[in-house]
């Protein structure tokens, strides 16, 4: 197997070719950073390289293969995490010139640290848009671009962790979602983007932007690979009080039961809304047939509320980021991109009237998703209303109120039902474009439940050949 083929394994197949010594770590690791000395300079997924720590890590786990002792789920397997996750000797920039002087971090996070147990390298850091909050106009550390067109957005704020999953420059990513910022960067890329139930996986160690919705989750290159990283990075953490204590299921033991006997709705406002580009309803349509295909019963669902999601949760997430950045914005404002400091600023002037009805109105939303869960095993929709646009056209001047509405809510309104309500969410590859950009489509589950919409997204991904092709930057 050549190095290219080698390096767009997923996860769980590169640790089995470990295992049976059929290719050493320090062979995937050298595989990866010659990808990323090819490729990175265009796409711009990393913001730090660890190539030597990396490579000691990797002849240490050769060492281990060799001595015949006991490995992780993931020995020798390349990974690669947001800028937003601490990691020991590396800063924590979060994307910004804010933090361009951060200290290297003396600790890991607890989802890192949990990977690196598990036998994971680290081979560095990934880039975002600014706090991971969304709308960078200037990258400190370069334009993030999409693998399957260079001139497309990525999607964010996760962006490298998608693009270097999508372009094979490590073996998986972590990110982290607070209205869609795991899942919108898998859809736009072409990979598999998983948002766990809020307390699932720990956040001891990330960044924050919103502390009522960020969410720390997977993105790979395929359903497998989430169920078992979620395996490894969910549980309680008693340094991080918002974890849940429930138990963690084997989430890879249940994807072989497939589709059938499952009923899933079809969320109408999304689907079928106006919004929604005619290629993602063909591509969103033609997967739930599918699934019906396969044996779940499948049928429309509504509710009404959600096309207010976005609207909703921009009130409330930059509200929360406005109190968390409050003293830099009077400070350092010169060193916030515009996009940030605009969004910020805005987000700090919100009467405190409107954001109780911002509370209000998601209380309701969380409502509707939950009683439609009540009915249905899991819920499906696009993931976004359209595939990656142009970089350009997000950083057109704002001209009125009318750009307002299509730039800032209809996209979120699609990716942030999940984040209000709190409930596990998961991107996975459903089409192409005729220009060739990815298509995804959405699958939200109860809460705690990943393990069914894991279940319907692998039993979907078995039975199509989406994530077999490979971004002509590649």
């Amino acid at each position: 197997m050549g190095g290219d083929d080698l390096a767009f394994q997923d996860a769980t197949e590169l640790a089995a070719l470990v295992r049976t010594r059929q290719v050493s770590p320090v062979e995937l690791v050298s595989v990866y950073l010659d990808r990323i000395a090819r490729l990175d300079g265009r796409l711009r997924a990393y913001v730090a390289v660890c190539g030597d720590a990396a490579l000691d890590a990797a002849r240490k786990a050769e060492a281990a293969v060799v001595a015949g002792g006991a490995l992780g789920p993931l020995h020798g397997v390349p990974f690669a995490v947001k800028d937003q996750f601490d990691a020991v000797g590396l800063p924590t920039t979060m994307g910004s010139r804010v933090l361009r002087d951060a200290p290297p971090a003396s600790e890991d996070a607890t989802v890192v640290a949990r990977l690196r147990a598990a036998g994971g390298l680290l081979l560095g850091k990934l880039n975002l848009t600014e706090f991971a909050l969304g709308g960078t106009r200037e990258f400190p550390f370069g334009q993030p671009r999409n693998p399957w067109n260079p001139d497309h957005d990525p999607g964010g704020s996760s962006s490298g962790s998608g693009i270097a999953t999508a372009a094979a420059l490590c073996g998986f990513t972590l990110g982290e979602d607070t209205g869609g910022s795991v899942r919108s960067p898998a859809s736009w890329c072409g990979v598999v983007g998983l948002r766990p139930t809020w307390g699932r996986v720990s956040r001891r160690g990330v960044f924050p932007l919103a502390w009522s919705l960020d969410a720390a989750g997977p993105l790979s290159r395929s359903v497998r690979d989430a169920a078992l990283l979620l395996s490894i990075i969910a549980g309680r953490d008693d340094r991080e009080p918002t974890t849940s204590r429930r138990p963690v299921p084997g989430y890879t033991g249940g994807l072989a039961a497939g589709a059938a006997g499952l009923r899933v709705g079809v969320v109408r406002e999304l689907t079928a809304g106006a919004e929604t580009q005619a290629e993602v309803l063909a591509a969103v349509e033609a997967a739930a047939a599918r699934l019906g295909a396969l044996g779940a019963t499948v049928e429309e669902v509504s509710l009404p509320l959600l096309p207010l999601a976005g609207a909703v949760f921009m009130a409330l997430a930059d509200s929360e980021g406005a109190g968390l950045h409050a003293r830099w914005l009077r400070e350092r404002p010169g060193d916030y991109d515009a996009g940030t400091r605009r969004r910020l600023a805005a987000a700090g002037l919100l009467p405190a009237g409107l954001y109780h009805q911002a509370q209000r109105a998601r209380v309701l939303i969380r409502r509707q998703v939950l009683e439609a869960l009540g009915r249905h095993d899991a819920l499906l929709a696009p993931m976004a209303h359209t595939a990656a646009p142009p970089i350009a056209a997000g950083q057109a001047p704002i001209t009125g109120k009318a750009d307002v509405g299509p730039r800032f809510f209809t996209r979120r309104s699609y990716a942030s039902p999940a984040s209000l309500a709190g409930t596990p969410a998961l991107s996975v590859p459903c089409g192409f474009t005729a220009s060739g950009l990815p298509i995804a489509l959405q699958v939200i589950g109860r809460p705690f439940d990943e393990g069914t919409i894991l279940r319907v997204a692998h039993a979907y991904e078995q039975a199509t050949e989406w994530r077999r092709r490979r971004p002509p930057v590649s």
